[in-house]
Parts: structure tokens; C-alpha cells; sequence
């Protein structure tokens, strides 16, 4: 991931609920595709044994990319510049 931009693997939450798929805000998925040229974005969710229970294709605002470590100095110090 570059400059807070999602990209291919990232693992990412539903920033709304999208009912017609029974998924919540909140929910957990990994992207598998990135769709017309990264305005959207197939995402799949899984169980926790790896199952995939729905794929859909998101827009960027109906995502947020999680983060498992600290950003790094340099990218934090540009998000206060912003």
C-alpha cells in the first residue's frame, strides 16, 4: 500500500452495510482484484477456516484499509502536513 491508496492483498473493513450480500460495517476482507484501473475493488470475505462466503466489488469510500503495524515516521509526519 502507497500513500494510503488500497491495493492487491490489503485487508480491508466495510465502511457500511450492504445488507443484499448479509454483510455489516465493520466486517473483514482481503482485495483480490483491483477493478477499473482502482475505482473499485473485488473484495472477498472469508470464514475462519478460509471459506469464502461472498465476493463483491467495492468503491473505495465503502472501505478502509487496516493496519497491523505503526506507520513509519516519514508517512506519518505527511499525514500532519495535510
Amino acid at each position: 500500500m502507497s500513500n494510503n491508496i488500497p491495493d492487491l492483498l490489503d485487508i480491508v473493513a466495510l465502511t457500511i452495510d450492504l445488507p443484499e450480500y448479509n454483510l455489516l460495517r465493520g466486517q473483514v476482507g482481503t482485495i483480490v482484484e483491483i477493478l477499473a484501473d482502482g475505482d473499485a475493488f473485488e473484495v472477498e470475505f472469508s470464514n475462519h477456516n478460509g471459506q469464502t462466503y461472498e465476493s463483491v466489488g467495492l468503491r473505495p469510500e465503502q472501505i478502509v484499509v487496516l493496519h497491523f503495524e505503526p506507520a513509519s515516521p516519514s508517512y506519518a509526519s505527511e499525514i500532519v502536513k495535510a
